[in-house]
């Protein structure tokens, strides 16, 4: 069976590129350890401080940071680490030719009763920056703990899959991952449903509508509140993921994160053959203003993301 290591070689030979991989798989690793003995550690309460974007930071929000910064900082190649849980950039090593954007524990918030949360990270060529387009990323992945702790990563090819066994070794478990075209599961949180534009409203009540409705066919809602839980289905099985611009994130520009979120997550999804957009362009074509810049998200099969297309264009 392939491994990470092997996967990497044929895959890139951008210098330093494979090590910055590395270097987050590893740091993953230690993550699921972390996650593990946390409930017994006691580690699962605020750490009574906020992160830049406001929101409290659990003990193990603080923690994965920490490890994912000192697995980039042994790396020579990586120069500048950018993270949801600082305000500003970190300046690595100075040699460095990569840029790491990266969420360490994606969906903290569900750490207390035991649901899937992830790592998520975007890699770029330092040399162009920090405010990059999401086409110019040289790699991204995340990591998921779950019941098994699966690195999801790709360069410029297709989307990989790999576990992690007991042994501590990433083992390849899919090759290129195909999200279905179509789908007849949608994410999105409808509690909000008062905030929606009108054509997150529209396309959603014509899944609800089902195979009475216009879509013709009868859709089931999945909603974990965890991004890489999320997504993680979806890359899976198909699917598509929507945090739409609405009336209380409209001020902000949108809810999730466009560097160490949307980005990353845009870049492995059409990876796979899937779709991402705001609702009225390709999230991957956005250009930044801001290391923390928010952004609405939609991205999963190619099918449910043209639906959500026509509805935009149609005002």
């Amino acid at each position: 069976m392939t491994d990470l290591a092997q996967w990497l070689a044929a895959e890139t030979d951008t210098e330093g590129l494979a090590g910055v991989i590395t270097a987050m798989a590893a740091a993953g690793a230690e993550i699921a350890a972390v996650l593990r003995a946390a409930p017994i550690a006691g580690q699962t309460g605020l750490a009574g401080a906020t992160n830049v974007q406001g929101e409290a930071q659990k003990a193990l929000d603080v923690i994965s940071n920490d490890i994912v910064l000192n697995h980039l900082r042994a790396n020579p190649a990586t120069s500048i680490l950018v993270s949801e849980e600082l305000d500003e950039a970190v300046h690595l090593a100075p040699e460095g030719s990569l840029m790491v954007a990266t969420d360490p524990l994606d969906g903290s918030s569900n750490l207390d009763v035991n649901v899937t949360v992830g790592t998520i990270f975007s890699v770029l060529a330092a040399s162009g920056g920090m405010l990059q387009k999401g086409r110019a990323q040289l790699a991204a992945g995340y990591i998921a703990y779950g019941p098994a702790t699966s690195l999801v990563v790709r360069l410029t090819g297709r989307t990989s899959v790999f576990c992690l066994d007991d042994k501590g070794h990433w083992v390849q478990v899919v090759a290129a991952a195909a999200v279905p075209a179509s789908s007849g599961e949608f994410a999105i949180n409808t509690a909000r449903e008062r905030f929606w534009d009108e054509a997150t409203r529209r396309y959603v009540a014509e899944n609800v509508a089902g195979e009475t409705g216009p879509a013709g066919k009868r859709y089931n809602m999945r909603w974990v509140g965890s991004m890489v839980a999320d997504i993680h289905r979806i890359l899976m099985r198909g699917g598509i993921f929507l945090y739409p611009l609405d009336s209380e994130t409209l001020a902000n520009g949108g809810r999730l994160r466009l560097l160490y979120e949307a980005n990353p997550m845009a870049w492995l999804i059409e990876g796979a053959g899937g779709l991402s957009t705001t609702g009225h362009e390709n999230i991957l074509d956005v250009e930044p203003t801001h290391i923390h810049q928010r952004i609405p998200v939609i991205l999963g099969s190619a099918d449910e993301v043209h639906r959500v297309e026509r509805w935009y264009r149609q005002g």
